[in-house]
């Protein structure tokens, strides 16, 4: 595999095009989802390419293995993959700001319903001895109630994006064939 940063290219040599896909995957060529190491090796050769470049994808074969797949199904292949895999973490996104909204307004609950015991306690008990240390109590417990949706709206979804992003790229990538060293190339979208 050669990353060329002017290009930002993936290449991978293969013996045979049945090395790129799933041989379990029951659905016809355009459908067909790539073999878990080939994915996991575009995917980590990609996030190592500028993330402003588009993305190259070659792939080199024997001449010997024109005979057995057409150039145009393999492209839609890989355009197809990447696609689902992008609207699968997009889903996963989705899902996570759903979950941190919802969970926001539990919390936000939460820190009001602490807040209002903790100035009952405080005007009932006073300010000293246990009631003071219940009524602090219930302050953190109403921000700690806050920890999580904080978490989620500010700092986990950014990787998500981020790889729903190298995705999309990929499923934009051009991918070429490269066959005795000739190449042939058509972008897949």
């Amino acid at each position: 595999m050669s990353v060329d940063d002017a290009k930002s290219s993936i290449e991978l040599q293969v013996t045979s095009l049945d090395q790129l896909f799933n041989s379990l995957d029951p659905f016809p060529f355009r459908e067909r989802d790539l073999d878990k190491s080939a994915e996991e090796y575009i995917v980590s050769w990609a996030r190592e390419l500028p993330s402003f470049a588009a993305i190259d994808i070659v792939i080199h074969l024997p001449a010997v293995e024109t005979k057995h797949w057409h150039e145009q199904e393999v492209k839609d292949a890989f355009r197809h993959y990447f696609d689902y895999r992008a609207e699968i973490v997009g889903r996963a996104f989705r899902e996570l700001f759903r979950i941190g909204r919802r969970s926001l307004a539990i919390g936000v609950v939460v820190l009001l319903a602490s807040v209002g015991l903790s100035e009952f306690t405080q005007r009932s008990f006073g300010h000293q001895g246990l009631a003071a240390i219940f009524s602090e109590g219930l302050i953190i417990l109403g921000w700690v109630a806050n920890w999580r949706p904080l978490e989620i709206l500010l700092y986990d979804w950014w990787p998500i994006a981020r790889q729903r992003r190298l995705y999309r790229r990929l499923a934009a990538a051009t991918v070429s064939f490269s066959l005795n060293g000739k190449t042939s190339a058509a972008h897949t979208a």
